[in-house]
């Protein structure tokens, strides 16, 4: 058991000594947590030899007062709405989000950001940012609702 301990912090000191840049295996985090109210139905797409994908867009809303901090604060209020592009590849959990995630519904979706780029239809390369989703809660107001 010692011998497999001073492995252990043998290859961790390697990993954070060496140069060589195969060595090296850094963790990262591509998390992202988004609630917010479902802006149309969503759509279920499959491209040939590919699986199918339900896709739908979700707004998030960040609101402030201007002069807010300030003692005495009467500011405006003032919002802006991020709308987010959301895809769901998870077998059961996409077909779940097909049937059940409704325009309005107001729900939280786990998952991590996604970077990409397409050929629109006149031919001008675009990028566009997705959220891959992992989760999807749906919040209790929406229960009542059906």
């Amino acid at each position: 058991m010692l011998r497999n301990v001073s492995a252990q912090i043998l290859k961790q000191l390697v990993r954070h000594r060496t140069t060589d840049a195969s060595l090296i295996l850094e963790r990262s985090i591509n998390r992202v947590q988004l609630l917010g109210r479902v802006g149309q139905d969503p759509v279920m797409r499959q491209v040939e030899g590919r699986n199918p994908v339900t896709i739908f867009s979700m707004a998030t809303n960040e609101m402030w007062q201007s002069g807010e901090g300030e003692p005495t604060s009467t500011g405006d209020v003032s919002q802006k709405t991020t709308w987010h592009r959301i895809s769901v590849f998870k077998p059961g959990l996409r077909d779940v989000a097909y049937q059940y995630v409704k325009k309005g519904s107001r729900i939280l979706v786990e998952g991590k950001l996604d970077y990409g780029e397409y050929t629109d239809k006149n031919n001008v390369r675009r990028q566009a940012t997705t959220i891959i989703a992992d989760n999807i809660v749906f919040l209790s107001e929406n229960l009542r609702d059906q």
